[in-house]
């Protein structure tokens, strides 16, 4: 499976989780829930993203914004006017039915409409590379991004069987196009064994890591994967990625276990054996020493914030 794939495979929009907004100037909509990445598509006119305590965004129809939480965020008209405590501001809660269209006139004239999505990521595979993504981002629709939003917008609305399920996917889709976009961008700053993926040395043992990375590993038969000596691998890989290829995997393997550890069916053993260990003893050092808490602390931990999470879930 290709990393990128690998990362983003468990991010998922739930049929809640997602609002369409039909504005008339002026307006500004506040987005205070804490969602962890909210997408954001205007599909008719344009505005401003203002991240808390960060410089506003242009966003435009035929681009998208990606907004790391949990801090609030704001999608207005004109940013100077949030200084004025004259002029309302809309607060969004994904819990709440979407208000109906406001304004002088019916949705087709109206000059701007919001397509908003949020997600809550909990897993720890695809935090490794979200967490490098800034407060907030806008980028163009590129490639196979652009006619997804024309799809998209005949899907809204829409009465047939599945609809709800096709719209999310739907999304899916655009926000995966779009962190695609956005790590391709020079402005980007992706984690530095991202970058390392498309280098001929580093690239195959990392993929061969990722693959299998319960397989004993050692630096001689990932050199041999890359078709390098030891020497030149150990070498090649710390300079790109910052540490050895030896603590590459014990991170990846920890970082695989942190999710694995969220699910109720397995032992602290079988998690150990999972991702590589022999036994329960030495998985557990190696857990606590990278992520400062033992796998049985860690789980109980997770246990209760997924717990509050699902206490929050808003209705569909």
């Amino acid at each position: 499976m290709d990393v990128f794939d690998e990362l983003l495979q468990g991010v998922r929009g739930r049929g809640a989780v997602f609002g369409r907004s039909v504005l008339w100037p002026p307006w500004s909509l506040r987005f205070t829930d804490g969602a962890y990445l909210t997408l954001c598509l205007p599909m008719r006119g344009a505005g401003w993203i203002v991240p808390e305590g960060g410089e506003p965004l242009r966003l435009s129809s035929g681009e998208a914004a990606i907004v790391r939480g949990p801090a609030p965020f704001t999608f207005t008209d004109d940013p100077a006017r949030l200084d004025d405590p004259t002029v309302g501001v809309r607060e969004v809660h994904w819990q709440d039915e979407a208000p109906p269209p406001s304004g002088p006139g019916p949705e087709l004239a109206c000059p701007t409409v919001l397509l908003a999505a949020a997600y809550d990521v909990h897993a720890e595979v695809p935090r490794r590379l979200l967490q490098a993504l800034p407060p907030a981002l806008v980028v163009p629709d590129e490639d196979d991004c652009g006619p997804l939003r024309d799809y998209l917008a005949a899907q809204i609305g829409g009465a047939r069987p599945g609809h709800q399920i096709v719209l999310d996917r739907l999304l899916d889709w655009m926000l995966v196009c779009t962190l695609r976009d956005w790590f391709d961008r020079p402005e980007a700053e992706p984690p530095r064994w991202y970058g390392a993926l498309g280098d001929p040395v580093a690239g195959p043992a990392i993929k061969a890591m990722h693959d299998d990375p319960a397989h004993p590993w050692t630096t001689a038969e990932l050199a041999a994967r890359a078709g390098v000596s030891r020497t030149t691998l150990a070498k090649r890989f710390t300079e790109l990625v910052g540490d050895g290829p030896v603590a590459y995997l014990t991170e990846w393997r920890m970082t695989l276990a942190a999710d694995l550890l969220t699910g109720p069916d397995l032992t602290v053993a079988a998690v150990a054996r999972r991702v590589g260990y022999a036994d329960a003893f030495g998985f557990s050092a190696a857990f606590k020493r990278l992520r400062g808490e033992s796998p049985t602390a860690y789980r109980r931990a997770a246990t209760a914030t997924r717990g509050e999470s699902g206490r929050k879930t808003p209705a569909g």
